[in-house]
This record gives structure tokens, sequence and C-alpha cells, in this order.
């Protein structure tokens, strides 16, 4: 297969302010890039922009417009346009705010919005989209679940993964076990949830929760590879896909109803538990200004 093609010079359809969406035809491929403004994080401008996007694309049942046109789409990639980062994960900042202030509504919703995301991937977007995430750099909490939520996982040996939540007294509510459990299983789920460890790619990868490890700068060429081998046999793939929903199902009342806890335990966050949050958020800035 030909070289990756800088995706910078790919078709574009969607652009959003902190999300841009590329097409590529031989394939029918999606690329979708994340481009947060300020901390690399999601935070609402940039949720909003995925939900949008990914709601257009249930609505079309995984079609694509593109110059006036519907097109097809067989594969959607999730990656970063961040250098180093693919995503740090929830909006601190808005998460401190809005448990300080007693906001349960803003906190629901944005919870909501999240669970739509995943329930979206997992669905494949109402027909047969293989949705992969191409994680290059930090995926923490919430950008860790993003990328779980994918049915294949590619990530580069330098890209680190976990789920720090519970260094403040919190767990991650938008999909994490429910993930992590259909690939290694339940206990291992809640060892890793409640750890708050930060893994390598290459740990990760032996555990079974990382599909494809591709060197550093390989990313994207790793993933165009398994796309042009996966298309001779997508029919067989999108079977076994469909199948393992129904064998090991994540309904989207077990997410709704996840996401719910969440929202009250975020709520339960003490004052120590804020001040906790709030150092992360400083590191978060500190790294988007470096």
């Amino acid at each position: 297969m030909n070289a990756f093609v800088n995706h910078k010079n790919l078709a574009l359809s969607y652009q959003y302010e902190q999300l841009q969406t590329k097409y590529e035809s031989e394939f029918r491929v999606v690329w979708s890039f994340m481009s947060p403004i300020g901390r690399p994080c999601f935070n609402p401008t940039l949720l909003t922009n995925i939900t949008e996007f990914e709601n257009s694309l249930m609505q079309l049942k995984g079609q694509y417009l593109i110059n006036g046109a519907l097109e097809k789409i067989n594969y959607l990639v999730f990656a970063s346009d961040i250098p180093g980062v693919f995503n740090l994960g929830g909006d601190l900042q808005v998460f401190h705010d809005k448990i300080l202030a007693r906001d349960r509504d803003t906190l629901q919703y944005y919870s909501d919005m999240c669970i739509g995301t995943v329930w979206n991937h997992l669905n494949h977007y109402g027909a047969n989209v293989t949705t992969i995430s191409l994680v290059e750099g930090q995926a923490l909490g919430g950008g860790f679940e993003a990328a779980l939520s994918a049915d294949v996982i590619v990530a580069e040996k330098s890209a680190k993964m976990g789920l720090p939540e519970i260094i403040f007294n919190l767990f991650p509510g938008m999909g994490a076990l429910s993930l992590l459990a259909r690939r290694v299983g339940l206990k291992k789920a809640e060892e890793i949830v409640l750890s708050g460890k930060i893994y390598t790619a290459e740990e990760l990868h032996a555990m079974g929760v990382i599909d494809i490890l591709a060197e550093d700068g390989q990313g994207k060429q790793q993933v165009q590879d398994w796309i042009a081998g996966n298309s001779k046999r997508r029919n067989g793939y999108m079977a076994v896909q469909r199948s393992k929903q129904l064998i090991n199902a994540i309904t989207y009342d077990e997410l709704k109803g996840i996401g719910d806890i969440w929202v009250d335990a975020a709520l339960n966050l003490e004052a120590r538990d804020l001040r906790m949050m709030n150092r992360l958020i400083q590191a978060q800035i500190k790294m988007s200004e470096a």
C-alpha cells in the first residue's frame, strides 16, 4: 500500500471549531481529528462538536456527506491533532466548578453526551462502520475511555494510557469498566480503575487491551495497513463484531446507569478531593502552555 497520505491533504467535508473530519476514498475511511483549544481535554465545545458529527452519522446510517453527495463509510478512525496527546479526558475545570455550584444538571448533561458517543461507537453508527482509535501520546481518563470504545485500538509504543480519577476520589464513569471488562474481564478492569496507574502501550498490548502496537511515528501507516488487510474479509469481520455485541452485550441502560452513579459520586466529593482535582487542572494548563 502507498505511504500514508498526510491527513491535511485528504478531502475535507465536516470542519468544526475543535474537530476536523476528512474522507479517504480508497477504502471509504473517515479520519476524525480532535483539535481542542487550550487544555487537550473533552471541553464542552469539543464534546459538542463530536456529538453533532457522530449524531449526523447515526442519522445518515453510516454515510458521510462530501461535496454534496452521500458516501458510504466502512471505517471511522478517531485520532488527535495535538502532538503527544490523544486526549487527557473529561474537563476537570467544568467538573470542579459545577461540583462547587452543586449544578447536577450540567454534570448530568456532560455525562449523557459522553455516553451517547460511546453508544454510537458500539452501535457502529447504525450501519457496518468499523471504528478504530489511533493513540499517539497520552490518553487519560475519558481519553482512554474514548479509545476503548472502538473496535480496534492502535497505539504507538510511546503512548501512555490510564484512569487517574481515583487520585481525586472519583472513578471513570463514561464506560471504562464496561469496555475494559469486555477486553480483560471485570476483575482486571476493576484493578485498572482502582489503581490509578498510568500504563505504557506495551503493557496494555500484553494484557490484550490494545490490539496493534506501532512503532513511534508509524501509527497512521499501521492503521492504513490494517484497513487494507481487513477490507478483504470485512463482511465476516463485521459479523463477528455484531456477534460480540450479543454475546458480551453493553447496553445503553448499563452505560447510562453507570454515568448516573458517576454524577452522584462527583457531587459527593469533598474539599480535599477538589483541591487534588485543581492540582491536576494546573498540571494540564502547564502542559498546554509548553
